[in-house]
């Protein structure tokens, strides 16, 4: 798959995902690129009188930039804000709905949307799809004060673990002035205990691996867009990567 096809995948997933948006509903609004497809979809959907009334909570500086400049207004994520739906991608996506996500840099906001909401839609393109999670590096979200001891903690649990860096070669900062290490674990046997493992460790904020989260997932192969929804029987099917 070259690259424009992979992009027409992403914006046609992401479509998809955008049309459980009705009016009136309070969104979260995910980060990455296959989220600037949604967002530009639900943009249209809201200029054509489609949709109206919607308010939503960036999980990002960037997100908050672009749904400004498209007119969205954005509200803070407060203790008895409900979101009706939150629409996000992925880096890796597995069958039962589990994912590595992160990439972005957003990841601790990302998760504290998604557990705010009602229903969380993740749209990617089929390259997303693995049949076990840890092929994408798992990023971890750490504490820049003794973030070394975080590295070989990470390492102990069998990670070859190294700092993000900007585009300067610094540690990477994400929204909230903390540091990412990349994690390359391999293949993730049991995703549940290893997030259990890294969430328990002082100094770490948080991780990438987000686990019963996605209620409904939206994949796009060359040909169609597969969609699915957690405790139906589509649900049974596994999502199978393309070959």
């Amino acid at each position: 798959m070259n690259a424009g096809q992979r992009e027409a995948q992403k914006e046609r997933a992401a479509s998809a995902a955008v049309s459980l948006v009705e009016s009136g509903m309070t969104l979260g609004l995910g980060s990455g690129s296959t989220f600037r497809y949604a967002l530009n979809a639900l943009a249209r959907r809201i200029a054509s009188g489609e949709l109206c009334d919607i308010r939503a909570v960036p999980s990002s500086g960037a997100t908050a930039k672009l749904a400004q400049a498209k007119g969205i207004p954005l509200l803070p994520l407060t203790a008895d804000l409900l979101l009706d739906l939150t629409i996000d991608g992925a880096d890796e996506l597995d069958g039962d709905h589990r994912m590595i996500k992160g990439g972005g840099g957003a990841l601790l906001r990302e998760k504290l949307i998604a557990e705010a909401s009602a229903r969380l839609a993740i749209a990617v393109d089929g390259s997303k799809i693995v049949k076990q999670l840890g092929k994408y590096p798992l990023p971890v979200e750490v504490l820049p004060f003794g973030w070394e001891r975080q590295q070989v903690f990470l390492a102990e649990l069998g990670a070859e673990v190294s700092l993000r860096q900007d585009s300067q070669n610094r540690p990477y900062l994400t929204d909230n002035g903390n540091y990412i290490l990349d994690c390359h674990f391999g293949a993730i046997a049991e995703p549940q205990t290893l997030a259990a493992a890294i969430k328990a460790r002082t100094g770490i904020i948080e991780h990438g691996l987000f686990i019963d989260l996605a209620t409904d997932v939206f994949v796009a192969s060359q040909a169609s867009v597969q969609s699915s929804q957690r405790g139906s029987k589509d649900a049974a099917q596994p999502l199978l990567p393309q070959s």
